[in-house]
């Protein structure tokens, strides 16, 4: 599903149109951004938190030409899922 998809399935379940849909995707987004850069978490109870970690710089090797390198130090985001987001996706046997 990409985001196309999604304003579809909001403007249909929602009972709104794909322009107000569009709106509200772009900035529920655009908030999740704007908080990590800041550092903050954004967490949804139940679906899953946004987050950023630092990562230390390291060594690594380039394959091709068996040089050392040095990746800098920088942060990333992460997601960390739910419970319910987890209960929903994990398959039964």
């Amino acid at each position: 599903m990409n985001k196309r998809d999604m304003i579809d399935l909001v403007a249909k379940e929602a009972g709104i149109t794909k322009k107000q849909a569009d709106r509200a995707i772009t900035a529920l987004l655009d908030g999740i951004k704007k908080a990590l850069k800041k550092g903050d978490r954004v967490t949804f109870v139940g679906f899953g938190t946004f987050l950023t970690r630092k990562r230390a710089p390291r060594k690594a090797r380039n394959p091709r030409t068996g040089k050392e390198i040095n990746i800098p130090a920088k942060v990333v985001p992460v997601f960390r899922a739910g419970s319910d987001l987890k209960k929903a996706v994990a398959k039964k046997k």
